[in-house]
């Protein structure tokens, strides 16, 4: 998939889960669900970090495209290290390491260790790069007729405004314990990368997300649909059917969470 879709497909995940726990009798406070399905936005960019010319790699100018270059080598390395006989040969990490089910966990656990212990500054940084990279998803048109900068400043705005808004009374969730409160931004982070993943599945060339697990000899498995049903990445499918659909899920997860349905 490409970018808009991926991020499409994060925000109407975590607004589907706002509405499965008000289902539940656990509602998420209106912040959090907003801040989640923003996160949730830019954690689904985020696998594409092994890719040089992917949406994330120009998010941060120079940094994220240094980024990308290390990630996908080292994505290399462990492909190369780890892949059985029955693997195909490669020439670059895309698709691989970050693709996993396990990155998503790490990452996602990295995620809530730092909103936890790095304190305000934690929360703002994971908050800033999710906003910046929902905004290059999301608002991919305007994003890449506008300068970096303005980017950048949308996002650390919005990231300071929404981080205070969050610390007010009554505007946490799941985690209440002292110095737990802000546990729960790995988990859009989690889900972000697992929605990547499942929505590169349904591409052509399928994606290894349950990895290490060995399946049909190969540890490096594309795991996807049958063939018929796959599809190339930017075709008609993506953009006529997928993205609607992504819209008017997220439009009815998001009513649902809030009580409106």
């Amino acid at each position: 998939m490409m970018g808009p879709a991926h991020s499409l497909s994060g925000a109407a995940a975590w607004l589907g889960v706002g509405a499965a726990v008000a289902a539940a009798g656990h509602p998420m406070p209106w912040p959090v669900l907003l801040a989640g399905s923003l996160i949730c936005a830019g954690a689904a960019l985020a696998p594409d970090l092994d890719h040089k010319s992917a949406t994330i790699s120009r998010a941060f100018g120079p940094l994220s495209r240094g980024l990308c270059e290390v990630v996908d080598k080292l994505s290399y390395a462990v492909y190369r290290s780890t892949r059985s006989t029955r693997d195909a040969r490669r020439s670059g990490g895309h698709r691989t390491l970050t693709h996993t089910w396990l990155w998503a966990v790490l990452i996602g656990a990295g995620s809530s260790a730092l909103a936890a212990t790095a304190g305000r500054w934690g929360v703002l940084a994971l908050l800033f790069v999710h906003l910046v990279l929902a905004v290059e998803g999301l608002l991919w048109r305007a994003a890449r007729m506008s300068s970096d900068v303005l980017v950048w400043l949308l996002g650390a705005t919005s990231a300071w405004i929404l981080a205070g808004v969050l610390d007010q009374p009554g505007h946490g969730w799941l985690f209440t314990a002292p110095g737990q409160e802000y546990l729960w931004l790995g988990l859009p982070v989690v889900l972000g990368a697992l929605v990547h993943d499942i929505g590169d599945a349904l591409t052509v060339s399928g994606c290894p997300v349950l990895w290490p697990i060995p399946i049909a000899g190969k540890r490096w498995y594309p795991v996807g649909p049958p063939k018929a049903m796959r599809f190339r990445a930017g075709s008609w499918v993506e953009l006529k059917v997928l993205m609607p659909v992504f819209m008017l899920l997220g439009g009815i997860g998001g009513a649902a969470a809030l009580g409106f349905v």
